[in-house]
């Protein structure tokens, strides 16, 4: 089932309406209807906040097969599930199929140019490891210039936003919170 799909599924079980979900989340209920019907690929902060208004976790938005125990997920299998944005990134969610988890790491491909000036700011901490690339990103009103195998760990409540320096820059990002495991 479709991210879309799965959001409108949880939110019809639940008895509620688009108006009565965006409002919560902070957006319109345009911006969810477009979410639901495939139309938008939403970013992150706005999964996690659609998680927690439906009561769930965004594994259980990103992927249904739960897998207990260890998870391994190939290179072949992770590239393969890359959802792509309008916000001038793709991501990936790694061991999606394993619920009730402290925390959700994303492998994330970010273009420059194509970004935009987001900011940023969710319930929980969020870790992220630079794999190629540099970037910049802020966190709160501190600055930190990000090479490969530099990382910044944060509490994700803070607004925190990026400007990538090279043309691509490819990271991990996990986010750790009871709501979005």
């Amino acid at each position: 089932m479709e991210l879309g799909s799965k959001i409108r599924k949880l939110r019809k079980e639940q008895n509620r309406s688009l108006d009565d979900i965006a409002k919560a989340c902070g957006f319109t209920k345009s911006l969810l209807s477009k979410i639901e019907n495939g139309k938008t690929v939403p970013p992150i902060g706005t999964l996690i906040k659609i998680a927690e208004t439906l009561g769930t976790k965004i594994s259980i938005l990103l992927d249904d097969n739960d897998l207990y125990g260890t998870v391994y997920t190939s290179q072949a299998r992770s590239m393969g599930k890359m959802v792509h944005t309008d916000k001038g990134y793709s991501f990936s969610a790694i061991a999606a199929e394993r619920p009730e988890k402290l925390m959700q790491p994303f492998y994330f491909v970010a273009k420059k140019g194509k970004t935009g000036k987001r900011t940023f700011s969710h319930v929980g901490q969020e870790f992220i490891y630079v794999l190629e690339g540099t970037m910049i990103y802020y966190v709160g009103k501190e600055e930190y210039t990000l090479n490969a195998g530099d990382s910044l760990y944060f509490d994700s409540v803070e607004n925190h936003t990026y400007t990538l320096v090279t043309e691509e820059v490819k990271y991990l990002s996990v986010f750790c919170s009871d709501s979005n495991a």
